[in-house]
């Protein structure tokens, strides 16, 4: 019964990194670019999230109505004034001008809030737990970030099969140009993609506030774990990503059910053995 409390909760934390992973694999989709700010953003919205709380007095799950809106609209001028000129053949210049943001957030934080670790406060659904069997209980909290991240990516699966938008999406991602021919913005197109991207960012950035405590330095370590979910799951596929997340949840679980200083060793030689093994990931990109 430990252990399989261990893999359960394995596979709930496996949730949260599908949820950084997520807005990596959309933009990564889409219009191929790899955002090393990635974690950083994830942190930027947890700190917007705490002044919300802090200025308005109101809790920390009411405050995605504005964290949310406000990180959309950050993805978008972000794409349409800066990144959309660095796009084209060569991958250096969006790494580049994507690592020179992450490193202007960082400091830009520090500057603002200090190194001093925060964490917002939840309430009585920080200790809520559900008691399933004799020996193995489920924290609300955790439950029900996995059921968000079951419900953005499913969301997503949705809006890029079944709307006019996410066929813009693909048909911009499977040739920008014919979709330029076609009457397609593609600067608009990727614009709304890293709104998207970021609105999800908004809400893992508030989930992980909750959950555990955050500082401006630990933006590449979400970085990292979205990564090796993506890379995982398999590019490009979301619930691939969402697959990716678990595996990596319950291997870190794992590692420290049998020696804590081996928590995050084991997600790492996860992710090799999978990279090893099938290097284009658990589940490659569908392709309709």
């Amino acid at each position: 019964m430990q252990w399989l409390n261990t893999i359960v909760q394995g596979i709930l934390t496996g949730g949260l990194y599908a949820m950084f992973a997520a807005g990596l694999s959309l933009i990564f989709g889409v219009m191929r670019l790899v955002n090393i700010a990635h974690g950083d953003f994830i942190v930027l919205a947890a700190y917007l999230a705490l002044v919300v709380t802090e200025t308005l007095g109101i809790g920390p799950l009411p405050s995605l109505l504005i964290v949310i809106p406000l990180m959309a609209a950050i993805g978008y001028a972000l794409q349409r004034g800066l990144l959309n000129r660095t796009l084209g053949d060569d991958l250096l210049p969006p790494l580049l001008v994507t690592f020179g943001l992450s490193v202007i957030i960082q400091n830009g934080l520090l500057e603002l809030f200090t190194a001093d670790s925060r964490r917002l406060q939840a309430g009585a659904l920080e200790v809520a737990t559900w008691q399933v069997a004799q020996g193995l209980s489920v924290g609300l909290l955790p439950l029900l970030q996995f059921v968000a991240a079951v419900a953005v990516i499913g969301g997503l699966q949705a809006l890029f099969y079944r709307t006019a938008f996410g066929r813009a999406f693909r048909a911009t991602s499977d040739d920008p140009a014919v979709a330029q021919l076609m009457g397609l913005d593609n600067r608009h197109v990727f614009a709304l993609a890293m709104a998207l991207s970021l609105a999800v960012v908004g809400l893992a950035g508030v989930l992980l506030a909750v959950r555990a405590n955050f500082d401006p330095a630990i933006g590449p370590a979400r970085l990292i774990f979205g990564f090796e979910a993506v890379i995982i799951g398999g590019l490009g596929n979301l619930w691939g990503t969402l697959a990716g997340g678990i595996v990596l949840g319950v291997a870190q679980a794992v590692g420290a059910k049998l020696d804590p200083g081996w928590q995050l060793l084991a997600g790492h030689l996860a992710f090799l053995l999978v990279l090893a093994v099938r290097p284009e990931g658990l589940f490659p990109r569908i392709r309709t």
